[in-house]
């Protein structure tokens, strides 16, 4: 049946605003909200480091490390993942050294602790917790990358407020957000920061913005009492340059690898339009009759959280997939269905195969479908001949290539680049 379908990878533009110089721009943003002004000589200052890949986070930690030096104070990383590694102090001690923040590189100490104190309650009454690293520091500096939320849409998302509601309220924090309905988490994240700010150990804050191609877009420093109203604006800009697909409804989708490194849910539940979250309806568009996800990133470590969003996977997946991991972070985040398994073929072609027949498509030539290499970098894909049809003409999408037929070695996907 796959003899019948083309493929024609396609390119599409997205906007590219970018930082040449991190490092500085971070210097310079640290001046402009007077960090000096808050920082008292020979205090201790915590800065979170979370479990995300963030481009230029080296670059990023190091510049904020050398504004607390500058201000006379001692700066320390502290480990601000949530149940992220397994919701163990080895666990987020071997994320990070993953994402290269070390004591080596960034020339100061980075901690991780399961410990938490509670720090106050939101007037729902619901619990605040803090890393107790972060708690016993003279003064904490959240950074995060803001950008559109796998779960929930509201005037925050996953960000800085996230940071400090989820990130340092580790698996204890992390359980009481994720309880929550959707519908109720951003105002939550709202109400958790002000716990945070009004405590007076926040002093400040790096937001980061990635444009569609991963480059650093935006760095924006905040005061503690901008922190929510300067979220927001660049939360719109994160959506802005979000990438997506090039059509809203697809026959199937094949997805080539998915993981934490590319998403919280492995697939951006943005970009495939599901959810999978009892009593939360889904997206209207887009719409993907079938997913296919061939494979995880090592990146993952072994959390295969989202597989369920998929209808088809592979045994390599399986195999790949460690389910302790995988079921604390989905118990804890509330979202059980995101762990179930879809179906299960031995390899590429079968699984691929398995999608198309279940259409029921007296004509495989006419199907819409897609091949990505995973939901984050969109910039280039293949698509089949009737959805290269449908975007002739676009200004943003440029036909790159011939039409082909996929090819298979040992049942495993090739495509040109391969």
């Amino acid at each position: 049946m796959l003899e019948h379908l083309n493929f024609i990878k396609i390119r599409q533009v997205f906007p590219r605003p970018v930082i040449d110089d991190p490092y500085d721009k971070v210097l310079k943003e640290m001046e402009r909200i007077n960090l000096g002004a808050k920082v008292k000589p020979g205090w201790r200052v915590a800065i979170t480091a979370g479990s995300r890949g963030i481009k230029n986070i080296g670059a990023i930690l190091g510049a904020m490390v050398e504004s607390v030096r500058m201000a006379g104070a001692e700066p320390f990383i502290i480990g601000a993942m949530g149940s992220h590694g397994g919701g163990t102090a080895g666990g987020q001690r071997a994320v990070l050294d993953s994402l290269g923040v070390t004591q080596e590189k960034l020339g100061c100490p980075v901690l991780t602790s399961e410990e938490v104190v509670e720090i106050g309650a939101t007037p729902d009454g619901m619990k605040v917790f803090c890393d107790i690293n972060a708690w016993r520091a003279d003064g904490i500096i959240v950074c995060n990358r803001i950008k559109p939320h796998t779960t929930f849409h509201g005037p925050v998302e996953s960000g800085l407020m996230k940071m400090m509601a989820v990130g340092l309220g580790k698996t204890r924090g992390a359980t009481c957000f994720h309880r929550l309905e959707p519908r109720r988490m951003a105002r939550a994240l709202v109400e958790i920061g002000e716990v945070f700010t009004r405590s007076g150990k926040i002093i400040g804050a790096v937001g980061i913005v990635e444009n569609a191609y991963e480059d650093t877009a935006i760095i924006k420093a905040l005061s503690p009492d901008k922190l929510a109203e300067v979220e927001e604006r660049l939360l719109a800009e994160a959506y802005r340059f979000m990438p997506r697909l090039p059509a809203d409804r697809l026959d199937f989708l094949i997805v080539r690898q998915m993981g934490k490194n590319f998403s919280g849910t492995g697939m951006d539940t943005n970009v495939i339009g599901r959810m999978r979250i009892a009593g939360v309806p889904e997206p209207v568009t887009p719409f993907i009759a079938r997913i296919v996800v061939l494979d995880l990133s090592g990146a993952s470590h072994g959390n295969a959280t989202g597989v369920g969003l998929a209808d088809i996977t592979t045994r390599r997946l399986v195999d790949k997939m460690d389910s302790r991991t995988t079921y604390l972070n989905c118990i804890t985040s509330g979202n059980v269905q995101r762990a179930m398994l879809p179906l299960i073929m031995p390899d590429d072609r079968a699984a691929i195969e398995a999608a198309v027949r279940s259409l029921s498509a007296d004509e495989p030539v006419n199907l819409k479908g897609a091949v990505i290499n995973n939901t984050l970098e969109l910039e280039y894909m293949w698509v089949t001949g009737s959805v290269a049809d449908e975007l002739k003409g676009k200004s943003n999408v440029e036909i790159i290539g011939a039409p082909r037929r996929l090819s298979f070695n040992d049942g495993l996907m090739a495509l040109e680049e391969d």
